[in-house]
């Protein structure tokens, strides 16, 4: 029988280990004060440092051994042991080395035979202490000296890695010598069969372990062996602790790192930790690194790391690594490698690492004064550089002044140089021309040499700065960038991914699985705002739509009962439930709308506390000057709200106990780092890579944190979770933009006839000069070639400001396509060049259509009625659901159409109605209710007859106005809240004219040819369709019938038969078919005839469903059975039962919406009032 201990677990590991290149260390030679093995750093120092060895030894003669082990032990408990192990220690002047490790290259013989002479040991259940008889599963040695442990369990036997940690932290004594934070060993880690996790200090109950897991199927722990062959976690063993592996850990990533912190009394604390790599890190950095080796410069590496991963050492790791790479001929891969970031901790921290490696200061310059300073790094051809994107576009003129300084003829261009550069957040870093700039800047010689190419080729030397211009968007061949970033656009995975995919990923959900984030989403809670506005002026003003639209959304958003209702709702939570989380020294954040939108809260928050007594003070957050048009003489600064605190300093004072609360505009919502952050109170649209940077606030972890909350007044649930579930398990690449768009989107450009060729011919004549010839008069000339086409545009603007301004939205969705695909593909045409640079500069001259007087509705327009109601609580999966493909750049442009103008009290009604409350089977009525009285406007029906849809709408829209406020008091509710969604009246109506269209041609057609009346079919298909809910949908095996209302019961569409049927209607997942039996309320729908039903949808009766299976027993509320019940909303509340039709000729007097209810949460849709058949009823009904 195959033994299962957790000795055979040790066996295996050791087996391996010696079978390549350990050897086994006898536990009986360990000496335990000094925790080494010393006859193994004896033996090491003696083999490979003779002449040391005989100076020494001519000093203390038989004693030498043991003073060089009392110097080694002095000098490790004194630098550490990492440090000596890379530098070496002294003795009596002499220098010693107790390890060699591997150069960059290949090029010092006598450092590879050293390197070959290291000796890595494995020890099995090592006696460790003096004073106990406590052993060790594992110890690994380097040359005698003990670097790492293990603690291994087997599940077989019932116990697991948590044992080992737990054994480490109660019976591993951080005091004893083998144990001291960085005097001896360095990692430990706990080991079964399943998992790893490691930490690389002992400090008893205190212990933090980390995960060193591969991460299986984009979330925590490891995948099986794909072999069958061995343990999940042998590549603990098997890649980690290979010699050569090892080894490279202790010279190039091991290392100490020093974290200064304020502590709760605002004193600078100052915190050692040693850093280990995680396995994502590990992966990461050797992955790129030997991939820049074989590859070479000029190519791209997208890293997709989320938030949690360690990204800060991740960079300084590769930096380094990258800085002093060799390829297989032992040449320097790359001759600077510059580190594009704004993160202004970065730059000492790459510092502070790199030193520990190379022991030298000068590798690494941050440049943080001017582009001078970067221009000077660059030539200078410092070995790490660190700035930001915004120096480059000065530095070529930087390069020519450093030239004339020193009385040279310059070119403003690097000489050759092959750069590494890494961006830290590359989705911020990879558009725009400032981008470009930096490409220009480092591609120097090489880009000159390409645009030289291309002039011998073509014969056209005075198109060489063109050419340089194409060479710089493209890849060039003598740069690499690694681009890391945790939401990456799709442009990003497009420029800087291969296939769309990134070179190297580590998930939000393995990062949330492996406890070094949290799940934002875990409790999310949604309020809506219910309201009702009134004009209070007299007169009626005619105003643009879209522009008093929002002004009227502004109005209530700035309205001081809006913003008092909100202040106490979060005010409230936060004395209550955040101020005791995290230990009591929680700390929120609000996110507001807009600046003025922060000033007001800061003073709504302040005023509301200050009246409670709460002990709670609050920051407020926003850049520039705000004017507040209640108090137009009095400006607000962040500062002076603050009481004084700066905004460099305002970190670090919201750090601190005092403060709780920070109230901010676009600021703090990308890298802000604050792990006391608990809670964030949401009053501002978010979507997509926005939603999931801001709520990230949250995300960072701390001791004492639990979870974390988010409170949202405008967001809707659905939309946070598929921003989220985007990035979840990795983001992924949608359709490619196709190439051929960009030559479409140039004729129809071309054709409008703002510029002529001459005209682009002439002026990019002038901005493609030599750098020799550009002189003064080169700016009057590129201005009067763009005149003739801005006198154009103009003139097209009086004429039709809606065509002028669609072109505008296609010249801009031109200089986006062309930025982008440049990158993507090696465009040879120069004629796109000149247009793009053309067009670029056209654009900021052409004019603005006049936008009229902005709104101010403070006088004219009262806050009648207001509610802030909570919606829903709880998670939101991530779990569930499909992740969207990130949508590349728009192929087409829009421009600011002039809106309608409209009446006030009109404008009003409708934004009534779009940011009110939710619809229920009232407002379904209500709608319908409108159809029908519009199809008996004369003007509409001669319209129908003789117009398409789309100039039917345009008159269907003055009617539905009117419509709309006649009845406006007949349903108070029917505003639905879609702020800052898809405008509530455009759906409305386009779904309403499309309705009444279709009515009235329908009724026109029936009167004048009754014979050409279809009967629409419906058809059992055998199987489960393809065209599911295209032509198909479920066909549900019910005899349905309206009577008692019963509890939903759930059913699984894929267990029916699927009909094919003839509908007009867009058939969608959710409708299915069924069969309705009895005598219905509504006599257009016959008894047995088969209905389509639809799902889901708002609204309820007493949350209960309507449409349930015939039974014998007579309907309880009328004594008869009916298919389709009619049912009326009482004043107050309530619902009242009407009483049935006689004849469809009433039912359409009457304009009701008939409401089926299913037993699957079934949905509404836009209703037939036509009889289309005696068996298939072509119409959509639904209820919940």
């Amino acid at each position: 029988m195959s033994t299962t201990s957790e000795a055979a677990f040790e066996t295996a590991i050791e087996y391996h280990v010696l079978e390549h290149g350990y050897i086994r260390v006898d536990r009986d030679g360990f000496d335990r004060e000094r925790a080494i093995f010393p006859a193994a750093v004896l033996d090491f120092i003696r083999a490979t440092q003779p002449r040391e060895w005989f100076r020494l030894e001519a000093f203390h003669g038989s004693h030498t051994g043991d003073q060089i082990l009392t110097d080694l032990c002095k000098w490790m408990d004194a630098n550490g042991a990492l440090a000596t192990l890379r530098h070496g220690f002294k003795c009596y002047g002499r220098a010693l080395r107790v390890a060699f490790f591997k150069a960059a290259h290949e090029l010092n013989p006598e450092l590879e035979a050293h390197y070959a002479r290291n000796t890595l040991g494995i020890t099995r259940q090592l006696h460790y202490s003096p004073r106990s008889e406590k052993s060790l599963d594992v110890t690994l040695s380097l040359n005698g000296i003990p670097i790492v442990t293990l603690e291994l369990k087997n599940p077989l036997t019932g116990q697991t890695f948590d044992d080992a940690r737990r054994q480490y932290r109660r019976d591993r004594d951080p005091r004893e010598p083998i144990f001291e934070f960085k005097r001896r060993t360095l990692v430990h880690f706990a080991v079964d069969t399943e998992s790893v996790w490691m930490t690389t200090r002992l400090a008893g109950g205190a212990t933090q372990f980390l995960p060193f897991n591969r991460g299986f199927d984009g979330g925590a722990g490891n995948p099986p062996d794909p072999a069958g062959r061995t343990y999940k976690t042998a590549y603990l063993w098997e890649e980690t602790f290979q010699r050569d592996s090892l080894l490279d850990l202790l010279t190039r990533f091991l290392h100490v790192q020093t974290d200064e912190k304020r502590d709760d009394q605002g004193r600078q604390a100052r915190t050692e930790s040693m850093v280990f790599p995680r396995y994502h890190q590990l992966q990461a950095v050797r992955t790129l690194v030997e991939a820049a080796r074989t590859e070479g410069p000029g190519n791209n590496y997208l890293v997709e790391h989320s938030a949690g991963s360690g990204k800060s050492n991740t960079i300084a790791w590769l930096t380094h690594r990258l800085a002093s790479l060799h390829d297989a001929s032992n040449q320097r891969v790359f001759d600077s490698v510059v580190v594009v970031t704004d993160r202004v901790v970065l730059d000492q921290q790459l510092q502070d690492t790199i030193y520990q490696f190379e022991h030298k200061r000068g590798v690494v310059q941050k440049i943080d004064e001017s582009s001078r300073q970067l221009a000077e790094a660059l030539e200078s051809a410092v070995p790490i550089i660190i700035t930001t994107l915004q120096k480059f576009p000065f530095v070529s003129k930087q390069l020519l002044k450093l030239s004339e300084e020193r009385g040279a003829i310059g070119t403003g261009t690097l000489p050759a140089r092959r750069c590494a550069v890494v961006i830290d957040e590359a989705h911020s870093s990879q558009g725009g021309e400032t981008a470009t700039d930096l490409k220009e800047v480092l591609g120097g010689e090489a880009l000159l040499k390409e645009a030289q190419r291309r002039v011998v080729e073509e014969g056209r030397e005075d198109l060489e700065e063109l050419f340089r211009e194409m060479a710089k968007r493209g890849r060039q061949a003598n740069l690499s960038f690694f681009a890391f970033t945790a939401t990456p656009k799709h442009k990003t995975l497009a420029v800087f991914g291969r296939d769309g995919q990134p070179a190297h990923r580590y998930t939000m959900r393995q990062a949330i699985e492996e406890g070094f984030i949290h799940d934002v989403l875990q409790s999310y809670t949604t309020y809506a705002t219910y309201f009702r506005l009134l004009k209070a002026c007299d007169d009626d003003p005619n105003v643009e739509r879209k522009k008093a639209a929002r002004a009227l959304a502004r109005f209530l958003r700035l309205h001081p009962h809006n913003i008092a209702q909100k202040t106490q709702v979060m005010v409230e939570h936060f004395q209550t439930v955040t101020r005791h989380k995290i230990g009591g020294r929680a700390k929120a954040m609000v996110v507001t709308g807009s600046r003025l939108e922060a000033v007001r809260y800061k003073q709504s928050f302040d005023r509301y506390i200050h009246e409670k007594g709460y002990p709670i003070k609050t920051l407020v957050a926003f850049s520039g000057t705000v004017q507040d048009d209640k108090l137009p003489d009095v400006t607000y600064t962040e500062e002076g709200m603050n009481l004084g605190i700066r905004e460099k300093r305002l970190p670090e004072h919201f750090a601190t106990p005092e403060y709780r609360v920070l109230l901010a505009a676009e600021k703090y919502q990308t890298g802000f780092d604050q792990p006391l952050l608990h809670t964030m109170f949401v009053d501002k649209r978010l979507a997509g890579i926005q939603a999931v940077q801001t709520l990230s606030r949250l995300n960072r972890i701390h001791t004492l944190k639990e979870d974390t909350f988010v409170l949202d007044f405008v967001n809707d649930r659905d939309e946070i979770h598929d921003a989220f579930k985007a990035y979840y398990e990795g983001a992924t690449m949608g359709e490619e933009v196709d190439p051929a768009r960009m030559y479409a989107i140039k004729s129809e450009v071309d054709a409008f006839g703002v510029y002529l060729a001459e005209e682009v011919a002439r002026f990019t004549e002038v901005y493609f000069k030599p750098r020799q010839r550009q002189s003064a008069l080169d700016h009057q000339a590129m201005n009067a070639a763009l005149d003739p086409a801005v006198s154009r545009f103009s003139a097209r603007l009086e004429e039709g400001p809606d065509e002028a301004e669609l072109w505008r939205g296609k010249v801009q969705a031109f200089l986006n396509l062309y930025a982008f695909l440049s990158q993507v593909i090696p465009y040879q045409d120069s004629d796109l060049e000149r247009l793009y640079v053309y067009l670029r500069h056209l654009a900021t001259k052409l004019p603005r259509r006049t936008s009229g007087a902005a709104y101010e509705f403070d006088d004219e327009v009262k806050l009648e009625h207001y509610r802030l109601q909570k919606i829903s609580e709880g998670s939101i999966s991530l779990k569930e659901g499909e992740a969207r493909p990130l949508d590349g750049p728009a192929e087409v442009g829009s421009g600011a159409l002039r809106e309608d103008a409209v009446l006030l009290s009109q404008l009003i009604d409708i934004v009534n109605e779009r940011f009110g409350t939710d619809f229920n089977q009232a407002d379904q009525l209500f709608f319908d209710q409108i159809v029908e009285a519009a199809m008996t406007d004369e003007s509409l029906r001669l319209a129908a007859a003789v117009n398409p849809g789309e100039k039917f709408e345009l008159l269907f829209r003055n009617v539905l106005e009117r419509l709309f406020v006649d009845r406006i008091d007949q349903n108070e509710e029917i505003f639905v809240r879609f702020m800052n969604d898809t405008p509530f009246q455009k759906v409305v109506t386009t779904w309403m004219a499309d309705e009444a269209y279709r009515r009235l041609r329908a009724d026109g057609l029936a009167a004048t040819a009754p014979s050409e009346a279809t009967t629409p079919q419906l058809r059992l298909v055998d199987g489960l369709p393809a065209s599911r809910y295209v032509t198909c949908v479920p066909f549900v095996p019910l005899r349905a019938a309206a009577g008692a209302f019963g509890d939903a019961q759930h059913v699984d569409e894929t267990e029916f038969e699927w009909v094919e049927l003839e509908t007009r209607h867009r058939l969608r997942r959710g409708m299915f078919v069924a069969q309705v039996v009895g005598k219905s309320m509504e006599p257009q729908i016959p008894d047995g005839a088969f209905c389509l039903f639809a799902s889901p949808v708002t609204g309820t009766r007493q949350g209960r469903t309507v449409l349930v299976q015939l039974r014998d027993a007579a309907d309880p509320e009328t004594g008869n059975r009916y298919t389709v019940k009619r049912y009326e909303k009482r004043e107050g509340g309530g619902w009242r039962l009407l009483a049935p039709l006689e004849d469809h000729s009433h039912a359409r007097e009457s304009g009701f919406r008939a409401d089926h209810h299913c037993q699957r949460q079934c949905g509404r849709g836009p209703g037939d009032r036509r009889t289309r058949g005696s068996h298939w009823h072509d119409a959509t009904y639904g209820g919940r």
